[in-house]
């Protein structure tokens, strides 16, 4: 079972009815190289075979992850003052005292436009964050040696 937020869950959905929604297109674009002749030597045929696969292959793996998924709701969490699933964590770096925002989510969306850096849950910086609390002090173990935050804010 994974855990994830609501806004990962309607994100993964949108994602999975957007593949979804494209199979009549891939379907329409094989139909139209295959009417293009020799088969052996169509490589637009063969792209578009490609991403079929590709794309039923992410189907099948979203759905299962969705059918399979729980849905947390993380503020209770939150009031009580402890970083959960969904979290936002205001974290001041005890070294150099630098503050930035980390997000505690299920799987990282890739987006870098975001105000804060998104930490899954697995990641060592992930599981150091889980049921801290705000002045408490977690270290992550890093590529370059073990790093302290100070939980400054949780919101």
């Amino acid at each position: 079972m994974e855990i994830m937020t609501a806004d990962e869950k309607e994100r993964l959905s949108a994602k999975l009815a957007e593949l979804i929604a494209n199979r009549p297109k891939i379907t329409a674009r094989i139909a139209e190289a295959r009417e293009l002749g020799d088969l052996k030597e169509n490589a637009e045929y063969h792209a578009a075979r490609e991403q079929q696969g590709y794309e039923e292959a992410e189907i099948k793996r979203l759905q299962k992850r969705l059918d399979q998924s729980q849905v947390v709701d993380g503020t209770t969490q939150m009031a009580e003052g402890v970083v959960f699933l969904g979290s936002t964590v205001k974290l001041r770096d005890e070294k150099n005292g630098e503050e930035d925002l980390f997000r505690l989510v299920g799987e990282a969306s890739g987006d870098l436009s975001l105000d804060y850096v998104e930490v899954t849950v697995t990641s060592p910086m992930g599981e150091a964050l889980m049921k801290a609390s705000v002045g408490e002090t977690i270290s992550v173990r890093a590529p370059r040696g073990v790093k302290k935050f100070l939980i400054v804010e949780i919101t």
